[in-house]
């Protein structure tokens, strides 16, 4: 098995059996997330213990990769600071908009290869745009446009 089938494997185990898929009990932050095109549509919860994420967790449908980057994301920034949760979704937006390394970034490396479909590259961000806004305090429904 190569990479690339290896990589595949880990999207649909994401997209199929989604971890932290559920509001976090103590929730106190949350955000909405829609890619209007495809119809993507997540919700992202976040429990703040000061500047740490002490859990994650998101709700909602979409496709395989916009689930699957939302499952592995809430994997990345569980139990990190905001500056550490900001910089690695800066880095994944690089990386997924073919702009940035791929160093350092683990399993999130499966979706590299979004770049390469750049009507993909909205539903593998809608999770970290959601993420963003949740960590902003945002009311208003974050897009994928």
């Amino acid at each position: 098995m190569d990479l690339g089938e290896l990589y595949q494997d880990l999207i649909l185990d994401h997209s199929q059996r989604p971890h932290h898929f559920a509001k976090p009990p103590g929730a106190n932050r949350v955000a909405l997330g829609h890619n209007p095109l495809c119809g993507d549509r997540y919700t992202v919860y976040l429990v703040m213990e000061g500047d740490r994420i002490a859990a994650v967790g998101f709700e909602g449908q979409g496709c395989a990769i916009s689930k699957s980057s939302a499952s592995l994301m809430t994997d990345a920034v569980s139990g990190k600071t905001r500056a550490e949760a900001e910089d690695l979704a800066r880095r994944f937006q690089e990386m997924v908009t073919g702009k940035g390394k791929d160093e350092g970034l683990g399993k999130l490396l499966a979706l590299a290869g979004v770049s390469a479909f750049p009507m993909r590259v909205k539903c593998a961000s809608l999770a970290w745009h959601t993420l963003k806004a949740a960590l902003d305090s945002r009311a208003e429904p974050v897009t994928s446009e």
